[in-house]
């Protein structure tokens, strides 16, 4: 399977993927395990892991709830969140708020020097034995070169590597992924265990261009999908 853990949703400010159409891209693609990752929002995974089981693919399907959240100095994700962490903390607090969940640190897109909100570098170095996971594949990076500088932190530090596809559409879920042996990702330790037998890999795009597909899909799902009520 594929484990995708750098995902938007309609709960995102930026972003118009319905909750309710993402457990159909995960089977189509092999996407079998994401985590939700909205901009300063926790609900987006509590929301769709209810909608996976209503579809009755809870024994194929697993979200992790997290949250892509702004400290004072650049974003950090915050996985296995049981409530939102708000912004504006500095990146030692937001990281303390993260543990205090008993949940994990990630460190996404933070060696591209063109990602706006990326973890400035003197902030990643004063966390760095702190962090747990790092993102060694992001889709939406300036330069593919940014994966790889990623790649060398994290093996300079035995940490685990992970993929996120920073999807802001449907169809970009996927597109960064680690590839597993098929299980059910319910904890961290789940989810440890998953990284280590997998291998990551991706599908690199360049942001310009993935913007104006963004802006495309938005526009034309605007006219092929009703408004929810």
């Amino acid at each position: 399977m594929r484990v995708d853990l750098h995902v938007h949703t309609e709960v995102s400010h930026d972003c118009r993927t319905r909750l309710r159409d993402i457990p159909a891209q995960m089977v189509r693609t092999g996407t079998l395990a994401i985590a939700v990752t909205d901009h300063d929002q926790q609900r987006g995974g509590p929301e769709l892991r209810a909608i996976i089981e209503d579809q009755g693919l809870a024994d194929r399907l697993s979200v992790i709830s997290g949250e892509e959240i702004t400290t004072r100095e650049g974003e950090l994700i915050g996985l296995f969140l049981q409530d939102r962490i708000p912004p504006g903390l500095t990146p030692e607090e937001t990281v303390r708020e993260i543990r205090a969940q008993g949940g994990l640190v990630l460190l996404q897109h933070g060696f591209d020097p063109l990602k706006r909100y990326r973890l400035r570098p003197e902030a990643t170095e004063r966390i760095a034995d702190q962090i747990d996971l790092v993102e060694t594949f992001n889709s939406r990076l300036s330069r593919h070169r940014w994966n790889h500088a990623a790649a060398v932190w994290a093996q300079a530090r035995n940490l685990p590597m992970c993929a996120g596809s920073d999807a802001h559409t449907l169809q970009d879920i996927g597109e960064a992924w680690v590839d597993t042996p098929f299980r059910l990702i319910g904890s961290p330790t789940d989810l440890r265990h998953a990284l280590s037998a997998g291998t990551v890999a991706g599908q690199w795009t360049h942001p310009v261009y993935a913007y104006g597909r963004k802006q495309w899909r938005n526009l034309r799902s605007r006219f092929q999908s009703p408004r929810p009520e």
